[in-house]
């Protein structure tokens, strides 16, 4: 693969082989952008109905990421938060 060039590829290749990687890397900062992308991308090639679908889709993921805090959601995370904080913060 390293020797190969990408330019080379055809892009549903190049977006196999890049969301592979992300998911391998655990680079959930490449997700992120890529679904960021969508709907610009969507509509630059004309499909406009996909695109304000996508964009309420991604809106609705940060919503529910936001509301993710305010209880009773947030009481019934919190097993996932305390995991989260003793793996990264330590016990104490």
């Amino acid at each position: 693969m390293a020797d190969e060039n990408l330019d080379d590829l055809p892009s549903p290749e190049l977006h196999a082989r890049a969301v592979r990687l992300a998911k391998e890397r655990h680079d959930v900062g490449f997700l992120w952008e890529l679904l960021r992308s969508l709907p610009a991308a969507e509509a630059t090639i004309g499909d406009m109905e996909r695109s304000e679908t996508d964009i309420m889709r991604v809106f609705g993921l940060v919503t529910d990421l936001i509301g993710a805090g305010e209880e009773p959601l947030a009481d019934a995370l919190r097993p996932l938060y305390l995991d989260y904080l003793k793996a990264h913060l330590g016990d104490g």
